[in-house]
This record gives structure tokens, sequence and C-alpha cells, in this order.
């Protein structure tokens, strides 16, 4: 018993080492970064940036961030925000990179199509007798339809895609559906080259009315028809077993609703009764748990394909005060995602954070260790400095609502609130990315002894107590200034006595 399990414990310590699936090779969804794109990053200058292409659609648009943009070209990334109207369903579609969307604004539903899984969500079958009767007869009074698992989605869930997945997406609430989505083509994952396209089962991509003859010439690559239009109308019918007519319909040769299109009677598919918000979040909470414990046990193991990949959770909520990870009733909230809460992140390699300040709060200044950030600010204004190689300001000013900026790996990053309320959501091109914080609690200078810190800034012992302990016991996330003088002036006092 004792040798089982001493080797229990090896394998957890030789796996992540000696695995397939961390040279990308045994886990077909594992979307590990290439190392070719590191020369990219030569910025001089940041910038807020905004969408350059809206797409319209009949039951909404998508709006496209220009993916030749150098802070795109660095961090390898691409991005877009997506306005589903009521009634809306996004056509079937995949993307050569994987994906995480965060959902801005809005409830609904979504399925995925993993190859190889089951058809999961069955109607009722009538006896199996009556229905060879029926069948026999020829005149089935029952349709039965079966599909992969569909789930409801809500204002703060991230949904994880790997790269190939087929998706689609309805809106069945009162409200648009907001998203904004953060491709990563630059992963292992997508073989083709480093931009990002998505791939349309159905429909076709309409022409937007403001774009220039360049714009259109750039981006003609990346739109078009669906996928079923390019193949021979006689040879397609005879693969998918139907007349000419419905193929004629299937690629779409005369239908100019895009991408998105509404249902006007609501769409019909078998889905689960919606539970209540309290039991949804207790069940998730509970999973959350034990997925915490099977990772701290044995955070590399898999336990077969079927569990892997076709019942994997691939949505959370991280917009919910419940589930923050910081949190300062002066200054505001931080919750993060990783695929420690999340283990599908472990194939995606990407992994978010949803903050929220008070107005004059302040996010304390810090850097990825391993990854590229995308901030997005969902509500509100901030004040937003970035500073990068040699101490060079490469981003001074303001991101408002609607905005992103690019911050690349190991530059130094501080935000303070504006607005009344700021809220963002930030994008990292790791599954567990580490951030390093220059002041607070578990900070660089709370690290450092004081005498250190005396030499190294030429200051007075005092100085360096009050640089090391001035922001007290506050971590991340700090106190506008009135309400933080007085804190740390308790806390200096109280290590002076000691």
């Amino acid at each position: 018993m004792t040798t089982l399990i001493l080797l229990s414990l090896a394998l957890c310590l030789v796996l992540p080492h000696a695995s397939l699936a961390q040279q990308g090779l045994g886990e077909p969804w594992v979307a590990q970064r290439r190392l070719g794109y590191r020369s990219q990053c030569q910025l001089e200058r940041l910038t807020a940036l905004e969408p350059t292409r809206r797409v319209p659609s009949e039951a909404g648009f998508t709006e496209y961030f220009d993916q030749y943009n150098e802070q795109f070209q660095c961090a390898g990334v691409a991005a877009q925000r997506r306005t589903i109207q009521p009634k809306g369903l996004l056509l079937p579609s995949f993307s050569n990179a994987p994906t995480l969307t965060y959902i801005v604004q809005g409830r609904g539903i979504t399925g995925t199509v993993i190859p190889g899984c089951p058809e999961t969500f069955q109607s009722p079958q009538q006896g199996f007798e009556q229905q060879l009767e029926e069948e026999v007869a020829g005149q089935s009074q029952q349709f039965r339809d079966e599909h992969q698992r569909i789930q409801f989605f809500r204002e703060g869930d991230v949904i994880a895609l790997p790269a190939g997945v087929a998706h689609w997406c309805y809106n069945n609430g009162e409200v648009p559906v907001v998203t904004i989505t953060v491709s990563d083509p630059s992963s292992n994952a997508n073989q083709l080259d480093r931009q990002h396209r998505e791939f349309l089962l159905a429909g076709r991509e309409k022409r937007s009315q403001e774009e220039s003859a360049e714009t259109e010439e750039r981006f003609r690559q990346h739109m078009g028809k669906n996928l079923l239009s390019g193949f021979e109308l006689e040879l397609l019918a005879e693969a998918l077993g139907v007349d000419k007519q419905v193929v004629r319909r299937v690629q779409s040769q005369n239908d100019n609703r895009g991408e998105i299109v509404r249902v006007e009677r609501g769409l019909q598919v078998l889905q689960p009764s919606r539970r209540s918000t309290e039991q949804e979040a207790q069940e998730q909470e509970r999973e959350e748990r034990e997925q915490a414990q099977e990772s701290r046990e044995c955070p590399y193991q898999s336990n077969g394909l079927e569990e892997a990949y076709c019942t994997l959770k691939n949505k959370q909520n991280i917009g919910n005060p419940v589930r923050a990870d910081f949190y300062n009733p002066r200054a505001g909230r931080l919750t993060t995602l990783n695929s420690q809460k999340l283990p599908i992140l472990r194939f995606i390699q990407l992994s978010a954070e949803k903050g929220v300040l008070r107005r004059n709060a302040i996010i304390a200044p810090h850097w990825r260790i391993n990854a590229h950030s995308v901030i997005y600010a969902l509500t509100g204004s901030c004040r937003m400095q970035v500073v990068g190689h040699r101490g060079r300001t490469v981003f001074d000013g303001e991101l408002r609502q609607g905005q992103l900026v690019v911050v690349p790996q190991h530059h130094v990053v501080i935000k303070k609130a504006q607005s009344e309320q700021f809220e963002w959501i930030t994008f990292n091109t790791h599954e567990n990315a580490i951030a390093n914080h220059v002041v607070g609690k578990t900070s660089s200078l709370r690290g450092l002894p004081v005498e250190v810190l005396m030499n190294s800034y030429n200051i007075s012992r005092e100085e360096a107590r009050r640089l090391k302990f001035n922001r007290g016991n506050e971590m991340f996330i700090f106190s506008p200034r009135f309400e933080r003088e007085q804190q740390s002036n308790n806390v200096l006092k109280t290590v002076t006595e000691n």
C-alpha cells in the first residue's frame, strides 16, 4: 500500500516534465504559445484602442479591433466585440485559435460541438416496438432530436473555447448580449499563419457599409461565405444525402442576413430548466472547491479523453462579488480565473481577471512575469500609466469604456479610477498568469530589508521604513490617499513599537 502511494506521488511530480501534453504532442487541445514571436515587441508607444471595423447582421453586429496593430502583433492575439439582439442567433462557426469570451451584458444559451463526443441531449423516445412499427409503416408521428450539451450564460461569465471547436449562441433575454473576445492565433493549436480567422458553417458575412477600399482589401481573406458554399452542388448533395434545393439553402447563396440572424418565434431546442441563481452559484462553488483540491493533489493529472474533452467545464462566472480573490471595502475587488479554477484553461493557455475600483482607488504598480495582458474597460474610466524597458513611459493617458490596451510582458502598469466606479476585464496569455507587485503586502519592496532600501535609494532609515510599510496590509488594491495616510501611520507605529 505504501509503495502504491509513493508511486502515485512520484507520477504527479514526473508527469509535468515528461508528459507529451507539455510538449503539445499528447493532448490535441493543448494550445502552447510558439516562441518565434518574441521579436515583435519593439514598442515605443502604446495607445488606447477601439474597434476599427464593424460588420452588421440581421440581428446584431460584430466589431473587430485591428489585429495588424503593433500592440496585437506584440502579444500575438486578436480581439473582437459582438452585440446580439434579443432573439438573435449567432450561427455556427469555429476559429483557428483558442479563445476566451467575457459576457459584458445579457444572458442566453450556447452550445459547442466537440469532435467524438456523444449527443447527450435527447428528446423522449417512444417505445422501441412502437417506433419500429411506425418506421416500417412510414408514418412516424414524433420528431426525435439529439445534440451535444447546451448551457446557459449570463453577465460576468467567461467562456473558453479550444481552436477548431464549432459553437453557436442565442440571446433568449430581453436586452442585447454584448461580449468581448480575445483569441490567441500565436498558439501551437493554430498551424496557419498568426492571423485570426473565423470559419462559418452557415450564413455569410456581410460587408460593412463604412469600409474603404483599402480596409476591404486588407480584410478580404477573413470574410466571405460559409465553408459549404465552396463545394460543387451535386457532390455536396450526395455527401449530405439531401436534394439540390436544400443544398442551395445550406450554401447560403442568396442569404444576406449575415452571421447573426433573427429567430422570430424563438429558438426551440432541448435544454434543461434554468435553476435559480442561488442554486447555480452553490453548485459552482462546490465544483470549484473539488477541482482546486484535485489540482493541489496532482496538478497535471488527466482522467481520460471523455472527462477531459466531452464533460470538461468551459464556463465560469467572475462577475459575482462573492468570488473576489482580493477585496478592499474602501477601494474595490479583483477576481482571477486560471487553470486551477477552470481546468480547461490548461488547454486554452489563456486566463482572465475582473476588477472593480472605486473613485480614486489605485491598482498597485505591477508586472506580469509570464504573460502579455489585454486590458478592456467595461464601465467608467481610469488614469493609466505603463512603463517599459529602461524606465521609458509607453502609455500615459485615460482608458475609457469600450477601449483596450495591450500591456506587454514585464511592463509595469498602474491604474487609478477616475469615475465613480471603474470596471475592467484583463485577458492574459498564460493559463496561470503571475503578477509581481511593486508595493503593498507580499510585494517586491515589502520583501526587501530596510538596509537594502536605504542604500538602493539613498534614503534615511525612517524614509525606508515608510517606503516599505506605507501601504500597511493592503494587497494590490489600494484605498484613496486620505484613507491610506491614516492607515499607514497606524501600521508604521506598530512596526516601530515592535
